[in-house]
């Protein structure tokens, strides 16, 4: 009908009556009509509307259901749900029907009280067991929030239940927390093992230690006193239980369970002891002595001094089976070294003491006790300088650790809530905190001289004059930053980062060296160094550049000056710095081909040189350089991703699904080659260097070339072994990315190594 100017549908309920005469023939017709338009038009919105709903439902992040009635039973499940859950039978029956494992959890009686009092029930981190078919009983830890569903007359009809799944979370919260504790119990045990000098003291706070980080219920340390026999051991120190509990036992004769520990072998790690054919398959008792602890997960690990071999080992029991992980043995192994250097510690101060006292009567073996004083000093001094380490670097992560862990609990919390405002900022700060984290383990790499570097053509010059800025806001107006750079300045060959890190860390240093103020001087210069002058600074003769850095500060003690670059070495109180800065550059420059010397003089200054080694291959211009843009999207290009880390593979996948790329997955050597030796499409390879299975990363890609010569690699690496992966010298058509890294970084390197 054309209302208000303009045709429109309506729609309408006809009635046609006969009107008949007086013969009764039908002489007309009676039409009435109702308009039902409004009405008809209401209920296709709300149809629509129900149908948007359950859309969005669908596609909602958490998990969501409706149940209806009082056995509740499901009406609606999205896919989250189904996935989360397994492919049951849901729609049309309860809630006990579908999930009969979860009696006696709780949640059938949450339901019931939501639906017999209205009142909504929220959970945060709950645990869920689960059976799956052809698998194991699942636990998992769910948020969620049980809502009452109405009617109109306000009676409860239903319940909508909407949550997530944090089961990761909260496994990674843990992991931090254990971490935490075994950094904290690590560091306890370091600081008093430096001052104790009663070996007894020291063994039985090892030992203490040891149950203390494994949960274990009882430990022991038996030293590695042997009879004629071959077969004798010594229980030195108990935790957990008394001695009164061994004392009726012979001690651990030299069997296959107890021979590798003992003979420094291995670490012997058994979730069954009982069942293990190590100890014996025909032993008594289900595998223990009669009146023997229960003892069912067994750990050993041989505490080796670097002087004397094995000493002893530390063993551990549980009643339980599968009580011990990996992260166990690997902070065990930790602290066995601390125990034997303790040990080591211990018995050369004590040789020292007797030494001393018997000074006169062994005037000529003077030379001898000197040395072994002289030895148990440098002992000493490591310890001092662990101490320093553990207390410096466990300060600064656990601080770390708790920006990541504190954002991300509240981020999660506030997910669950539904509430995204102003969770920015928590991101922001877990990102932050794990960026620091990742720049501290870079300084302890760099000292040691396993970081990756990315050596390129720098032109330094440009790299100083554009750090002037950044150097002077760092040390502040108090200091005048001056800049001076050669003319015709060679190029070098150098992780220009890795420069720009060290450059920052000597201007720092400066700042701290004139807390009055004073001026900075940075001067590059082009040096030839002959045979002299190269053995003058230990390299070898040749053209190189140098970077002078030099303060007006109090300068550097004659002391200490020999010890500056050394690891750990630091003048600052514990907590406060970790002493990698300067080792950290030394390190950076003697891995790069160059040297550091330094000049100083008490109350006059210091100068900090960097000695780096000439560049004279061809250099891009700008203009040249290869385009690092990310590309929006792939062509559908193939990438093969091979890490053992499911965390980093999953990022890694996902970066590679955004910009359209298919991804393959392997999680060691042996069953990437499957892959590779296939005919299937492989555009591009990412291997972790690192590997399980027998082979690293530059082992899979020499195999793949060999059947794929045209490959293109990418290696990714936390600590960069460098032999691997050929010490930054890679054939071409192989490059390496370091962990940690930024997502866009990665994504811009496939991008280029694809395109190429």
């Amino acid at each position: 009908m054309v209302r208000d100017g303009r045709p429109q549908d309506t729609w309408w309920n006809y009635s046609f009556t006969p009107v008949r005469g007086e013969d009764g023939t039908v002489v007309g017709v009676f039409n009435q009509g109702h308009e039902t338009t409004e009405r008809i038009l209401r209920d296709r919105n709300r149809e629509a509307e129900a149908l948007r709903q359950r859309r969005l439902f669908e596609q909602a992040p958490g998990f969501i259901t409706v149940l209806e009635g009082p056995d509740h039973v499901f009406e609606f499940v999205n896919h989250a749900y189904r996935r989360l859950f397994g492919d049951r039978e849901f729609l049309g029956r309860s809630v006990r029907d579908v999930f009969p494992e979860l009696a006696g959890q709780g949640f059938y009686e949450w339901l019931d009280r939501v639906y017999a009092t209205g009142e909504r029930f929220v959970a945060e981190r709950t645990p869920i067991e689960l059976d799956y078919p052809g698998a194991p009983r699942n636990t998992r830890y769910l948020d969620f929030i049980y809502e009452p569903v109405r009617d109109d007359g306000g009676r409860v009809t239903g319940i909508f239940c909407e949550g997530f799944d944090v089961t990761a979370a909260h496994v990674a919260e843990q992991a931090l927390r254990e971490q935490g504790r075994a950094l904290e119990t690590l560091n306890r045990i370091a600081s008093s093992t430096v001052v104790e000098q009663d070996l007894e003291r020291i063994v039985q706070l090892v030992t203490d230690a040891g149950v203390e980080l494994t949960g274990a219920s009882f430990g022991a340390f038996f030293y590695n006193v042997i009879d004629a026999s071959g077969e004798s051991y010594m229980l030195y120190s108990l935790s957990g239980v008394s001695h009164e509990e061994f004392a009726r036992f012979p001690m651990p004769r030299n069997t296959q369970v107890f021979a590798p520990t003992f003979n420094g072998e291995a670490v012997l790690r058994s979730g069954d002891i009982r069942r293990d054919p190590r100890y014996g398959k025909n032993a008594p008792h289900n595998g223990m002595p009669e009146g023997h602890l229960p003892v069912t997960s067994y750990l050993a690990v041989p505490v080796a001094s670097r002087e004397d071999g094995v000493i002893g080992g530390l063993f551990f029991g549980h009643e339980e089976a599968d009580r011990f992980t990996e992260e166990h043995e690997t902070v065990i192994l930790g602290l066995a070294a601390q125990a034997a250097i303790a040990i080591d510690n211990s018995r050369l101060i004590r040789r020292v003491r007797e030494a001393n006292e018997t000074l006169e009567k062994r005037v000529a073996e003077r030379s001898e006790e000197l040395t072994q004083a002289h030895e148990a000093l440098r002992q000493a001094q490591k310890m001092e300088a662990v101490g320093q380490l553990t207390g410096g670097i466990a300060h600064d992560f656990n601080n770390l650790l708790a920006g990541i862990s504190g954002s991300l609990e509240v981020v999660e919390r506030r997910i669950a809530q539904g509430r995204t405002d102003g969770i920015e900022r928590f991101l922001q700060g877990a990102q932050t905190s794990a960026q620091r984290a990742a720049a501290l383990t870079q300084r302890l790499l760099a000292f040691s001289r396993r970081q990756t570097l990315d050596p390129k053509p720098t032109d330094v010059n440009r790299l100083v004059f554009g750090m002037e800025d950044l150097i002077s806001r760092t040390v502040g107006p108090q200091i005048k930053v001056e800049v001076v750079g050669a003319g015709g300045l060679w190029m070098a060959k150098v992780d220009p980062v890795q420069l720009e890190s060290a450059l920052l860390n000597l201007a720092i240093n400066a700042r701290d060296a004139m807390p009055q103020g004073g001026r900075l001087t940075i001067e590059t210069a082009n040096k030839w160094l002959d045979d002299r002058a190269a053995r003058e600074r230990d390299l070898p003769p040749g053209q190189y550049l140098s970077i002078c850095v030099t303060d007006t500060g109090s300068g550097i003690a004659p002391d200490i000056a020999d010890r500056i670059f050394d690891p750990f070495f630091t003048t600052k109180p514990i907590g406060q710095g970790t002493g990698l800065g300067l080792s950290m550059i030394h390190g950076f420059v003697r891995q790069s081909g160059g040297q550091v010397r330094v000049y100083s003089e008490l109350e006059q200054g210091t100068t900090m040189c960097l000695y780096l080694p000439r560049y004279s291959g061809d250099v891009l211009a700008d203009d040249d350089a290869p385009d690092t843009r990310i590309a929006e999207s792939g062509a559908g290009e193939t990438v093969l991703v091979v890490d053992d880390e499911t965390t980093v593979r999953m990022l890694i996948v996902e970066i590679l699904a955004e910009a359209g790329y298919r991804a393959l997955e392997a999680d060691d050597g042996p069953s990437a080659l499957k892959i590779l030796t296939s005919q299937t499409r492989i555009d591009l390879l990412i291997t972790d260097v690192g590997l399980p299975g027998g082979m690293n990363g530059r082992q899979v890609a020499d195999a793949a070339r060999s059947h794929r010569p045209e490959l293109k690699v990418l290696f990714v690496t936390g600590y960069a072994e460098n032999a691997a992966v050929g010490n930054g010298l890679l054939p071409a058509g192989m490059e390496v990315i370091t962990k940690p890294f930024v997502m866009a970084d990665l994504a811009a390197k496939i991008s280029d190594m694809i395109d190429r």
